[in-house]
């Protein structure tokens, strides 16, 4: 992994890692809530993209109820929609003090290292990168995203015992993400992106590091993804040590190069929503080509969506965001 991260910088071309998963699924005949509770299929919609669409690396669902729901937390399962959490597991210290963490075993965790290692057996001739959600976005779907903002202040010793268990069980389980011969993971942090700078620092980034501390190396990269972030929190991402960032659409990607670490990731950010889903080809050209220029100067650039591109984007549209790539690469 630390190689191909160094080929893709030396590289004069520029490559593409969107966060895309939904059109593979439509391209089987399923559906999300399908792929969501089951591995084979969420396989399968994974390598019917990869046969389609030339990424440079290969991602699975960004699904960021799988480890909330492995503690206790209530899951809904739209049809069509990946799953969201609903109601709230802790309300206070005492309960926060008697969670167990779970085991790799809990709730749906099985079927997605099921997902992750066939795809990781199919797919060797690029990188496969699992995914996980962040300790603070974990602990804000357990506690309540409101009101774990306010028990930072009020009550932050309740927070950081919360956020030690959801590191302990996120470490676990990345552990076993790594045995599935993945080749990195993309770790969503978005409710990190509601935290100050400082704050971002003490109730997310410390936690993340020590998870990078522990499972990154040479074959293993972790990405922190933060969507919420709009350029004010970048230095608490850094701070984590991953070996790469990956912005949403909110953050302006010229300020993000010109502070991440030059032999690190840095990628981004074409909105997955109003340009992938919404505008029109020719739109969707434009915007790619526009990012392409802007992020010229800074070779470790990697074009992606800002976020998980969401169900139904017109194939028209994956087509043009491949062909701006193409034509750029052309003129370089």
């Amino acid at each position: 992994m630390k190689k191909w991260i160094e080929e893709v910088i030396r590289s004069p071309h520029r490559v593409a890692v969107p966060i895309m998963t939904h059109p593979g699924i439509e391209m089987i005949g399923k559906q999300v809530v399908d792929a969501c509770k089951d591995g084979q299929i969420h396989f399968e919609a994974i390598q019917a993209l990869d046969k389609t669409w030339p990424a440079a690396a290969t991602t699975v669902i960004m699904d960021l109820t799988v480890e909330a729901e492995a503690f206790g937390a209530n899951i809904i399962f739209p049809t069509e929609e990946v799953p969201s959490v609903t109601g709230r597991l802790l309300s206070n210290k005492a309960e926060v003090e008697a969670l167990p963490i779970p085991s790799v075993d809990a709730g749906r965790i099985h079927e997605y290292l099921k997902a992750n290692q066939l795809t990781a057996e199919s797919i060797q001739d690029k990188p496969v990168l699992g995914g996980c959600i962040g300790p603070f976005s974990l602990a804000g779907r357990l506690f309540d995203m409101t009101e774990i903002m306010m028990a930072i202040y009020i009550e932050p010793e309740t927070v950081e015992l919360l956020l030690e268990k959801c590191t302990t069980f996120l470490l676990s389980y990345l552990q076993a993400l790594k045995k599935t011969s993945i080749d990195g993971v993309m770790m969503a942090e978005p409710a990190a992106g509601l935290l100050s700078n400082k704050d971002c620092l003490a109730y997310s980034s410390r936690y993340i590091q020590t998870i990078v501390d522990a499972v990154q190396d040479e074959s293993f990269s972790v990405i922190l993804h933060n969507c919420g972030n709009k350029g004010h929190c970048t230095d608490a991402m850094i701070a984590t040590g991953a070996a790469a960032y990956h912005f949403g659409n909110k953050a302006y990607m010229v300020e993000a190069l010109q502070k991440c670490p030059e032999n690190t990731l840095v990628m981004g950010n074409i909105d997955p929503v109003s340009v992938m889903k919404q505008s029109s080809p020719e739109e969707v050209e434009q915007a790619v080509n526009k990012l392409l220029i802007e992020t010229a100067p800074y070779a470790n650039f990697v074009l992606s969506t800002g976020c998980d591109t969401p169900p139904q984007i017109p194939l028209k549209n994956i087509e043009a965001f491949y062909q701006a790539l193409d034509r750029y690469n052309t003129k370089m």
